[in-house]
């Protein structure tokens, strides 16, 4: 085993990558990089049944939106490659081979349809089937056929699997650097397929081979993978290797009641369960992503960071930068995590408030122009200085900025509660004011009308409540001089003499 931490994300392409997959690579590439380590991407695709076209690269665009690229992988540093496991098929047959030599597997010649009647027998007789050391010596198996029944057989292209003879009678206590010591009794234990007839070994022995080849130093991976703990463990010492060091990562568990996040939670509460959108290539079905939906990389980031792992503070905001200064498996939680898709929102509020006004001009540019709005860019960005602070995502601005593109078109009901007999001569008044102003500038414009407002002895709300109207349409928006300002006076006057002329 190398000195060098290098680890491992290793997803299967069977579609677009769970928001607890991208956690898992998250928190790997986190150990590694506070670590000066190696983390490296391996498509782990020997059930070609379940490939889907696309996968792998929506799972490769998603590390890289997200900043978290690999060090190694397909086309990149191939170092130990190949990087997919069905380019390395080749390697699996000789280690299935040298584990039934030294008597650490055996061939199993059972046919489906013989596995099922034996499992309904067992049913019946209320009890599960379990292929291990309490039968396999009875079943079709090399341990109790003769090696030219065996070696017949194979010739025969009879199909068969590999199964790992589990030890009997054995306790074993394994480390996880989450979970601490864990038992485990190997008569509770199957007898796991390592490899198939059609030349393809299962996710169990392609998994310890690549990890060992890769000369991986920790696996860190869902809690879902605990249970195949100790036959990896026993695995490693079949072949002689040293095992690396194991971290079993908590569920993300569902917002509201128990289980585990699933993308039907995301679909009832609206919400994306994945990092980008994904369109199905045989259904057609679409599903929506962090990406598109106005999230921010960072963002992503530091929510999933969060869910499961804290460094011991109150602080909720971190860098890239400072999870990797900070992350340390052994604050990992042993319990699972509550996924909250407001608190996500909120971290995308400071996020995006972050942004540059320019940059956040420029994507809100494209909703406008969608609207058939011509704007100037330096309009849009004074225009989102004064709205992004109310803001989730840009996608908001539009209802945040509406009457700084056009003049309010109705006047909100409720806002009228306020317009009495005399607002209609009040805002005339008011109107006169402002065409006196000759250097309008918020602060200028905010004197000239509360200086008027304290002569005439009339309470604020009676002016400024009716004037947001004239101006807005609605009681919203940020400071109402600041507003004026940017729409200039003769706009100003003109929805001043509108909202006169259109509320009775």
């Amino acid at each position: 085993m190398a000195n060098q931490v290098r680890v491992r994300f290793a997803p299967s392409p069977t579609g677009p990558l769970h928001i607890g997959g991208v956690r898992t690579a998250l928190f790997n590439y986190l150990f590694a990089k506070q670590n000066n380590g190696v983390f490296y991407v391996r498509i782990e695709d020997t059930d070609q049944n379940r490939f889907v076209p696309g996968a792998e690269a929506y799972i490769l665009e998603a590390l890289e939106w997200l900043g978290i690229s690999p060090d190694e992988t397909m086309g990149k540093n191939e170092k130990f490659g190949p990087y997919r496991q069905s380019e390395r098929k080749a390697l699996y047959q000789q280690y299935a081979d040298q584990l039934i030599q030294t008597g650490w597997a055996y061939y199993a010649f059972d046919t489906a349809e013989e596995l099922d009647e034996l499992r309904k027998k067992a049913e019946e007789a209320g009890q599960t089937f379990i292929y291990n050391h309490s039968n396999r010596e009875q079943l079709k198996t090399s341990l109790n056929l003769s090696k030219e029944e065996v070696d017949q057989l194979i010739a025969s292209d009879v199909p068969y699997v590999i199964r790992f003879k589990t030890p009997v009678g054995e306790t074993l206590l394994l480390n996880d650097l989450i979970r601490g010591d864990i038992k485990f009794e190997t008569n509770l234990l199957d007898d796991k397929v390592l490899f198939k007839s059609d030349g393809m070994p299962t996710y169990h022995l392609a998994n310890i081979v690549d990890d060992h080849l890769m000369e991986t130093s920790h696996v860190i991976r869902g809690e879902e993978w605990l249970p195949s703990l100790p036959l990896h463990e026993l695995l490693y010492k079949a072949f002689g290797w040293e095992a690396p060091k194991f971290a079993h990562l908590p569920l993300i568990l569902k917002p509201v009641g128990n289980g585990k996040l699933s993308k039907r939670d995301g679909d009832k509460l609206g919400f994306p369960v994945f990092p980008l959108d994904w369109q199905d290539p045989i259904s057609g079905e679409k599903s929506s992503g962090y990406r598109e939906k106005g999230f921010y990389p960072e963002t992503v980031l530091n929510f999933l960071a969060l869910l499961g792992w804290n460094d011991g503070t109150d602080q909720e905001i971190f860098s890239l930068e400072e999870l990797v200064a900070k992350f340390d498996l052994g604050r990992v939680h042993k319990a699972g995590a509550k996924f909250d898709p407001e608190k996500n929102k909120w971290f995308n509020q400071h996020y995006l408030k972050q942004q540059k006004d320019a940059n956040l001009a420029q994507e809100f540019q494209v909703i406008l122009k969608e609207k058939g709005i011509q704007a100037a860019d330096s309009y849009v960005e004074q225009v989102v200085a004064l709205i992004k602070e109310r803001a989730t995502f840009v996608s908001d601005f539009f209802e945040l900025s509406d009457f700084f593109f056009q003049a309010p078109a109705t006047y909100d009901p409720k806002a009228l509660k306020n317009w009495k007999e005399d607002t209609a001569g009040l805002m005339q008044q008011v109107a006169q004011v402002i065409e006196g102003i000759t250097s309008f500038e918020s602060t200028v414009i905010e004197k000239e009308v509360k200086d008027w407002i304290h002569e005439q002895c009339i309470g604020m709300g009676k002016v400024m409540q009716p004037l947001r109207v004239c101006v807005v349409g609605e009681l919203k928006g940020p400071d109402l001089f600041q507003i004026m300002e940017l729409i200039g006076k003769a706009e100003t006057l003109s929805r001043i003499k509108k909202a006169v002329n259109a509320i009775r």
